[in-house]
């Protein structure tokens, strides 16, 4: 079964990152960019099928560790069709 976890920077957090990928963008003719926000993409694969408690053990995941909770918030998406190649 896998598993994507999305952070993102909260909406009151600057994104200096993301800043200068929209100045970079604008640089290249891309001219209508109002603005960007740069985040983190995590996909998780694992080898139980069973989504009994997944949905508690990645946000567990999300809180100790892929996200800081004060500047950035997380999206969570669960797809239990794609699974391992076993």
């Amino acid at each position: 079964m896998k598993a994507n976890v999305i952070v993102t920077l909260k909406k009151e957090v600057l994104d200096p990152q993301g800043d200068a990928v929209r100045r970079a963008l604008k640089s290249l003719g891309f001219d209508d960019l109002e603005s960007v926000r740069v985040g983190k993409f995590i996909e998780l694969e694992f080898q139980s099928s069973h989504a009994k408690d997944l949905k508690d053990r990645l946000e567990a995941m999300s809180t100790k560790l892929l996200c800081n909770p004060v500047i950035e918030d997380f999206h969570i998406e669960v797809d239990p069709k794609q699974g391992s190649s076993e």
